[in-house]
């Protein structure tokens, strides 16, 4: 079969031959690959810098996806801990890490939703009591799990919802998404009483936001549960100490590990009818999987969805 191949985690993977992959027990099965979502957690496992990452070489990259299974139907799946991702015409799908799409689906929208909508729902819905009619800021809102967390977040019923980033331009495009204010960074101390905050930023920005957010809180006893998801602004944040004992501050994260496999899984079904539903907006660019290393490092609002 063709495959995406990472030889070495200083170079992206190349599109090249690889041996078929063979189911080994009666809980797996070889499945063709519809379509799989370039994300950038699927970048962090290609170069080895994912705290997942176990340094093993050859890989085939690639976490999810929509497969058609021996019976022909398709099913979105998730892969567990393997070096036969999919990325690839073929890989191998495990007994209750999938379930089957509605007729109809169109495989690119949900290998290009799935993934990104999949962080802000388990992390309010399996990491914290999330409550319908609290307020949510999604701290780095111009990302495209970002976007989609502005998205989720209403969907799951809260009352007001706020989207951070950088680019005033990006930001506003938020609003018909269902934000009701956007705020660039350095105006977080306007969202200083909000009680979830969805941060895909992390970093020097998270540290900046606690402090200017909690001195300005009305009510500092009132908790603030901040999730921590992406890092798209680095992989540790110098939290001051003053921020956890001036206020009910209480960091989560959200991610492989601190969530079961099983918990994942049992979440699908509904986000899964959200996206094949058109709840969402979803944008989503088709590239045949042989042109992987054109697009690889490719900068783009559209989550990219490689076809083998």
């Amino acid at each position: 079969m063709h495959a995406a191949v990472v030889s070495a985690f200083d170079r992206p993977p190349r599109y090249q031959e690889f041996p078929d992959p063979v189911a080994q027990g009666a809980d797996e099965a070889v499945v063709e690959v519809v379509a799989a979502g370039l994300h950038p957690r699927v970048r962090s496992q290609a170069d080895g810098s994912h705290y997942t990452s176990t340094a093993e070489l050859p890989l085939i990259p690639g976490i999810d996806g929509v497969v058609r299974g021996p019976d022909g139907r398709l099913r979105y799946t998730i892969l567990d801990d393997t070096t036969l991702g999919t990325l690839a015409e073929r890989t191998i799908l495990r007994r209750g890490r999938s379930i089957v799409l509605p007729e109809g689906v169109d495989p690119v929208a949900v290998a290009a939703a799935m993934n990104p909508a999949m962080s802000s729902w388990v992390a309010l819905r399996r990491r914290i009591d999330f409550r319908r009619g609290r307020s949510v800021l999604v701290l780095g809102a111009t990302g495209n799990a970002g976007r989609m967390a502005v998205q989720v977040a209403r969907k799951l019923g809260a009352s007001r919802v706020i989207g951070a980033g950088r680019n005033p331009e990006a930001l506003e495009a938020l609003r018909p998404l269902g934000a009701d204010e956007v705020l660039t960074l350095g105006r977080l101390a306007e969202a200083a009483d909000v009680d979830v905050v969805l941060d895909y930023l992390w970093g020097e920005p998270a540290a900046t936001a606690m402090v200017d957010m909690i001195s300005t809180r009305k009510e500092r006893s009132d908790p603030v549960h901040w999730i921590q998801i992406g890092s798209m602004a680095g992989l540790t944040s110098p939290v001051p100490s003053a921020a956890l004992r001036a206020s009910r501050l209480q960091i989560v994260g959200s991610g492989i590990g601190s969530v079961d496999g099983r918990e994942w899984l049992e979440e699908l079904p509904q986000l899964v009818d959200a996206v094949t539903e058109g709840e969402f907006d979803v944008r989503a660019k088709a590239v045949p999987l042989k042109d992987v290393e054109q697009v690889w490092a490719a900068e783009t609002d559209d989550r990219v969805v490689l076809l083998p």
